[in-house]
């Protein structure tokens, strides 16, 4: 997998413009949906990550890009469960979290948050 160009807002993974956030599951990319999380967003003043989103779980490690300045709120619950499945949780600003995910990819999943 090849991820370029990120900058606020966007970023290209195998030639394709994503302009929302991502999920990386086992090579696959698709969207991010945080129609689950958004109840959540008066309590964190952002729409934060939560167990209740499709968590791409099946990896030995899970990468969330945090956003450009690292302010994508991450529940304590999401945690637990990384904790609870014996999933290793990297949480780091989105440029730093791409650098990581470009080192070792091998068993890893990721959602990139790419905008605050």
């Amino acid at each position: 997998m090849r991820i370029d160009n990120f900058s606020f807002g966007s970023i290209e993974i195998d030639g394709v413009t994503w302009d929302s956030d991502v999920v990386i599951d086992r090579g696959e990319v698709r969207t991010r949906k945080k129609k689950a999380s958004k109840r959540y967003r008066e309590e964190f003043g952002h729409t934060p990550l939560s167990i209740e989103e499709d968590m791409p779980w099946k990896c030995r490690r899970l990468i969330i890009g945090t956003g450009t300045y690292g302010r994508l709120p991450v529940m304590k619950e999401v945690e637990r469960e990384a904790k609870r499945r014996e999933v290793e949780l990297v949480m780091l600003p989105t440029a730093k979290a791409i650098e990581a995910l470009s080192r070792s990819a091998r068993g890893t999943n990721a959602i990139l948050h790419l905008t605050c």
